[in-house]
């Protein structure tokens, strides 16, 4: 007896490894499959303006960053003690407008230097929904909670949306002829928006992303990977949210990411992968007592595993 219905997937070619550079950018989802890449220590940029929900964000941090453009004064604002950029999430709002400033550049510079070097691009689109600032007439990133009646709401359609990617994809490729496209759509459901407007705008993202798939340019570039359908006709149960029923849990997170190893990360990646979770659960260990000579022995061993590591990876990093 089947009790689940279950996606077909086949591992991918140009797949991921310790020598692979990641771009990853866009929704709360992108920061879920990012954290997992950033705990196995693959190399990888992620979200440097924060969090970004929908593709005209995304497009225009590339656009921006490939461009050699620069954040002054004029692009920033002041509201509820603290600077803010329509074009970043509020975690970069900062009471310092100086320390907002040098931030957003150098996330733009962070952006460019990962963008030219980058062997894979992920992009994980969270709504089609956007707001649009009526005296700029332009579509913001983040509202950062200016009055609601400053902006016009809008769902963007199918080919808006697929010229937006398109654009950011030949904005990469101008600087990186080499660089592989990963999409897929959130399974965060943005129900703010309304049960029926959500669907509408997973949809349109999901047709967008597909019609560009199917163009041969773009096919040998670009792929799906299925974490939204995941959720939807796999795990299909709200016992795999947070208690918000908005948010996948972590049961779900941990799922989809073990779908996303078994197609997207090399094998040869595998052991490496073993030896840093080694490391990663020592250094979360807490001990009893932390004068003990069975836990400076333990401490000891540790230490020689990731000076093992780094010698092999000297890009690896960690936290003590």
């Amino acid at each position: 007896m089947k009790l689940q219905t279950q996606i077909p997937f086949t591992r991918a070619q140009n797949q991921i490894g310790y020598e692979s550079q990641l771009l990853i950018l866009g929704s709360c989802f992108a920061e879920n499959i990012g954290d997992k890449l950033d705990y196995f220590k693959f190399q990888s940029l992620q979200n440097p303006f924060g969090i970004l929900f929908h593709p005209l964000a995304i497009e225009k941090l590339i656009s921006k960053a490939v461009k050699s453009e620069i954040y002054s004064e004029k692009d920033i604002f002041f509201l509820n003690e603290r600077w803010h950029c329509f074009d970043s999430h509020s975690d970069l709002s900062n009471s310092s407008k100086k320390e907002l400033l040098e931030e957003l550049n150098s996330g733009l510079e962070k952006t460019y230097q990962q963008i030219t070097k980058a062997t894979h691009v992920l992009i994980t689109l969270g709504t089609a929904w956007v707001y649009q600032n009526i005296e700029t007439d332009t579509v913001v990133t983040n509202c950062h909670k200016v009055p609601q009646k400053e902006f016009s709401k809008e769902l963007l359609s199918t080919e808006e949306i697929q010229n937006s990617l398109e654009n950011a994809i030949q904005c990469v490729q101008s600087v990186n002829q080499n660089a592989k496209f990963i999409f897929t759509v959130s399974p965060v459901r943005h129900l703010k928006d309304g049960f029926v407007e959500n669907q509408r705008s997973k949809a349109h993202l999901i047709s967008a992303i597909h019609q560009i798939m199917e163009t041969s340019y773009f096919l040998p570039r670009t792929s799906y990977f299925e974490s939204y359908e995941l959720v939807m006709d796999e795990l299909r149960d709200y016992r795999f949210y947070e208690a918000d029923m908005i948010h996948p849990n972590q049961i779900a997170i941990d799922y989809i990411w073990e779908k996303f190893k078994e197609v997207w990360i090399s094998l040869t990646a595998y052991t490496t992968m073993e030896k840093v979770d080694t490391v990663q659960k020592g250094l979360q260990h807490r001990p009893y007592n932390p004068d003990s000579g069975q836990h400076q022995s333990f401490m000891k061993s540790l230490e020689r595993k990731i000076t093992y590591l780094q010698e092999e990876y000297p890009f690896m990093k960690f936290e003590h």
